[in-house]
């Protein structure tokens, strides 16, 4: 583990060793065309190309999504897999417009269209009682293995209606995490909609948008939504639990 010095305020210091979070490249090939380079944390990453497959609407369900490669290179991971349905033309345009992407997700003119089309919507639903988002907040910190070695891993859990959280996956990206748990969830055979998915990490519109897609009625998180977080769900139907603590939260109107 790499070392570093510890200084405290008084001007004393220490030696202290700690393990920093895993960050590695990791390419996504899709029908043999080369998509996107991830970076991400290399653990559960069979669970995040089919979360990713499927909140990018790559593939409609798991069972289109093939058998996945993966290659550990000096450079990264390489993960392939090939899509039923998804014509090649199709997957060209998608490269084509996430070529310039950033890390926010967003460049350039189709992707500001892309991001005006509504949302599916979500099915009418009753949100958790209160004490079951208690107990699945309660349940979460002690669940995340890597960030309570790290201090930095954000977390993905899916809980049942009665708060008990069943799967959890952490990644250097938010983003990240979501795809793991979404993933983890397809390939074991369960609806997201049967419970409801809480996210430790700031609550962008992209949480919100890989919550929809991915079929979820519910999002529970841990800091405020950004007002295009809270608009996007509000016009999707989703419920949004946020600010999320053991003794409150704040529940957005829908």
């Amino acid at each position: 583990m790499p070392r570093s010095i510890e200084i405290h305020r008084d001007g004393s210091s220490r030696p202290v060793t700690r393990e920093w979070v895993p960050e590695v490249p990791v390419a996504l090939e899709f029908n043999g065309l080369a998509y996107a380079v991830m970076m991400a944390t290399p653990s559960d990453l069979e669970d995040f190309v089919r979360g990713f497959a499927l909140t990018e609407g790559l593939a409609r369900y798991v069972g289109e999504i093939g058998e996945i490669a993966l290659t550990q290179t000096d450079m990264g991971h390489i993960a392939r897999t090939n899509i039923a349905g998804l014509k090649a033309e199709q997957l060209a345009e998608r490269v084509r417009t996430r070529v310039a992407e950033s890390s926010c997700g967003l460049c350039g003119i189709e992707n500001l269209e892309a991001l005006a089309r509504p949302l599916p919507q979500v099915p009418a639903h009753q949100p958790p009682p209160p004490a079951a988002i208690f107990a699945a907040v309660a349940q979460i910190e002690s669940l995340q293995q890597l960030n309570r070695r790290t201090g930095a891993a954000h977390g993905a859990a899916f809980a049942r209606p009665d708060g008990t959280i069943v799967l959890l996956r952490e990644d250097v990206g938010r983003h990240n995490a979501i795809d793991k748990l979404v993933g983890a969830l397809a390939a074991g055979g369960h609806e997201i909609a049967d419970g409801f998915v809480i996210s430790t990490a700031r609550c962008s519109f992209e949480i919100v948008e890989k919550a929809v897609r991915a079929g979820g009625t519910c999002l529970v998180t841990v800091s405020l939504p950004t007002s295009m977080a809270a608009e996007r769900a509000k016009a999707a139907g989703l419920s949004l639990i946020c600010l999320a603590r053991k003794d409150s939260y704040l529940e957005v109107l829908r």
